[in-house]
């Protein structure tokens, strides 16, 4: 008898940990149920839209609370453009989440004088440049073909625009003096490169939808402040631009 009383007594002290957690739980909503219904109709709008659409929510200027047909033009012009404010901030957020995710992946840190690559959120989206440096480059010299580091640029680039409904464009730049050869030169070898890049990503499963244009540039547009011999030139600009219409994979 006093085993079963003891077994009985563990049981029952058990049961009240998991009833003093459900309360907790039911605490801890009712808490942020209040605060969000005490914001402002921005955070409001901007929350309701979260939870209807997680992700493209952020990318879209759809309302995440419709307007009344009652308010007029006036109306729907006005929450239109709190809109756009909303969404432009939740961009920026989604923009430096990407970019630190693709510095995480590539192993690139912010303290090398010479970086391999650099990113810089832009107006309409987000500005990747890969480097083509001699200490770690993306092209075997002088052609089109990617290194293994290149390939494994491409790789982890293709992976960043899968997961994001952007568009994107290539541009490809090499440094004044890099390609001796006249009979293939810097606006062939630029062409082949930004080509190449295109193709290595739609192996690596980027919807050709998705890319709008690709350019090569050959020494036309050199960094400013810059040498132009510098292998700082010799880069690839991928530039991310946030998709309108992101039921486009």
């Amino acid at each position: 008898m006093g085993k079963r009383r003891g077994h009985g007594g563990g049981h029952h002290g058990g049961a009240w940990k998991v009833a003093y957690a459900d309360f907790v739980t039911a605490m801890m909503a009712l808490f942020m149920v209040l605060w969000i219904s005490g914001q402002d109709d921005e955070v409001l709008r901007a929350t309701s839209g979260y939870f209807q659409h997680p992700f493209t929510k952020t990318f879209t200027n759809e309302p995440g609370i419709m307007a009344s047909g009652s308010e007029g033009n006036a109306g729907n012009e006005k929450q239109s453009s709190e809109n756009k404010a909303n969404n432009t901030l939740l961009d920026v957020a989604v923009l430096h989440e990407m970019s630190d995710e693709l510095k995480k992946i590539m192993h690139i840190t912010d303290e090398d004088d010479d970086p391999l690559m650099d990113i810089e959120v832009t107006s309409d989206g987000l500005r990747i440049t890969l480097f083509d440096r001699s200490k770690q480059p993306l092209f075997i010299k002088n052609t089109d073909i990617l290194t293994e580091w290149g390939v494994f640029a491409m790789q982890n680039l293709a992976w960043v625009v899968n997961r994001y409904p952007m568009k994107l464009r290539i541009d490809s730049h090499v440094s004044e003096g890099m390609v001796p050869n006249d009979a293939y030169g810097p606006w062939e070898i630029t062409i082949d490169r930004a080509n190449a890049s295109r193709r290595a990503l739609e192996y690596y499963a980027v919807n050709k939808e998705k890319i709008l244009q690709i350019s090569g540039h050959g020494e036309s547009q050199l960094l400013p402040e810059t040498a132009p011999e510098s292998e700082s030139n010799q880069r690839l600009e991928f530039s991310l631009m946030i998709d309108p219409n992101p039921e486009i994979k």
